[in-house]
């Protein structure tokens, strides 16, 4: 497919007009990091009082304590769902190996940079103690690495639908869908691949990749179930708060869904750290009060923080002692 000429032209007009403004000091993230914190800090302190006078009963803390066991539930389907992957790439992941190096390096996601848990995986699966019946080489590693939050990105927003239109919204929700034919996908792809070599110094290896042939179905239905997995510890904080009444639920997880992703690809804190609550918050505030939504946008992120801390933990405990042991 071929755009018209006309919307060529204009988007090279755009993209050199982009390319002459200057660069932000300190760089693209930091201003959306501090975007968003000053845009959650400002609902801080405006429904300071508000959030003070909430509080949680005993159900409400079971309820948090649910939340917690599902967040920790969907990491194990998220290492399953790079397992998928790479089975779907022509490699052989062992399994209990993979889940327990995925949950081991998950906590990364936290460090400056925002790479470094990628990092982890690329350079654990193209070694000789990958969680493989053979290594990857460091291309296809790479492109597994970063194929399946891909997945779950586009995973993720076609679950938007759920909220209904959304004056066009959905629409636009599920067009991502397109982008994982390989047409699109191997483009989109090998951009990636260069990006993420230039950072980890693969450039050679990235360019070794053999382009992609079918549409992947069996990473996408898992990378739905994980999202949903997802979403279920969130709506975990919604009942401790008795809040399930002021939205249908199908409007929680539209919400939810594109706040997720937006946490997830938008570049910013590591983690999404502040940019999932402030979309969040500018997503269902128009529909629910904005000091009982931020409490269960706090609660949710130290439900699925405490999940990752759990993780990496008990795949800590759970390495194999011996040469071929995690690191």
């Amino acid at each position: 497919m071929t755009l018209p000429p006309a919307i060529q032209a204009l988007l090279a007009r755009l993209r050199g007009w982009l390319e002459t403004l200057p660069p932000l000091p300190g760089g693209l993230k930091l201003w959306i990091s501090l975007l968003s914190f000053g845009f959650l800090l400002a609902a801080l302190v405006g429904h300071g009082r508000q959030l003070l006078q909430l509080s949680l009963d005993g159900q409400g803390w079971l309820w948090l304590l649910l939340g917690v066991g599902v967040s920790l539930l969907s990491l194990v389907a998220n290492g399953v769902g790079l397992g998928v992957v790479l089975r779907w790439l022509g490699l052989r992941p062992r399994w209990p190996e993979l889940v327990r190096a995925y949950l081991a390096t998950n906590l990364r996601k936290y460090l400056p940079g925002g790479i470094w848990h990628l990092a982890s995986r690329v350079q654990l699966l193209r070694s000789a103690e990958a969680p493989l019946a053979a290594p990857a080489s460091g291309g296809l590693a790479l492109a597994a690495v970063l194929l399946d939050p891909l997945v779950a990105a586009v995973a993720a927003l076609a679950l938007v639908v759920a909220g209904g239109w959304q004056h066009g919204l959905a629409l636009l929700a599920v067009l991502p869908l397109a982008l994982l034919w390989p047409r699109w996908l191997n483009p989109v792809l090998a951009r990636l691949e260069r990006r993420k070599a230039s950072e980890l110094g693969m450039e050679s290896e990235a360019a070794a990749v053999p382009p992609i042939r079918s549409y992947p179905w069996p990473p996408l239905l898992v990378q739905l179930g994980f999202v949903l997995l997802r979403f279920a510890g969130f709506a975990c904080c919604v009942q401790a708060f008795d809040l399930s009444y002021s939205l249908g639920w199908g409007g929680w997880l539209a919400g939810f869904a594109l706040a997720w992703t937006a946490g997830l690809v938008v570049p910013g804190a590591p983690g999404g750290l502040g940019v999932f609550e402030a979309v969040l918050l500018l997503r269902l505030g128009v529909a629910i009060p904005e000091a009982p939504l931020l409490a269960i946008a706090i609660s949710y992120r130290l439900v699925a923080t405490l999940a990752d801390l759990l993780a990496a933990l008990t795949a800590r405990l759970d390495q194999p002692h011996g040469p071929h042991g995690l690191r």
